[in-house]
């Protein structure tokens, strides 16, 4: 049974977690960064991310023009950088607004029960 609740709990932060990749990754990508290099500075900072989980939101996020993409070829390996596009911008600023306003909502929530 302890195993169940376990996978539970894993199960619905995982879900939690999901909700907030995208903001994540916008905020670290008002510089170019290439995937690996965007992987590396996210788990520095304490937010875990999995190449098969970033290369296709990224990928996603190009294709919707809320990222601008460019390749580098002077290194020792071609490497294709990513950064906010004017449209990706505009939605991270509503989405840090989004965020904010959630994240209030949800702290006085959980913060009743201790009244």
């Amino acid at each position: 049974m302890e195993n169940n609740k376990a996978d539970l709990e894993n199960g619905i932060i995982q879900e939690l977690r999901r909700g907030t990749i995208t903001l994540a990754v916008l905020s670290q990508l008002k510089q170019s960064q290439y995937g690996y290099s965007l992987i590396v500075l996210m788990n520095e900072k304490g937010f875990d991310i999995e190449a098969s989980t970033l290369y296709p939101l990224l990928r996603r996020l190009e294709k919707q023009g809320i990222l601008e993409s460019s390749w580098n070829t002077d290194g020792s390996k071609p490497r294709k950088y990513y950064q906010l596009s004017e449209l990706g911008k505009d939605v991270y600023l509503k989405l840090c607004t989004a965020w904010s306003d959630l994240n209030t909502v949800v702290s006085n929530l959980i913060n009743e029960e201790d009244e």
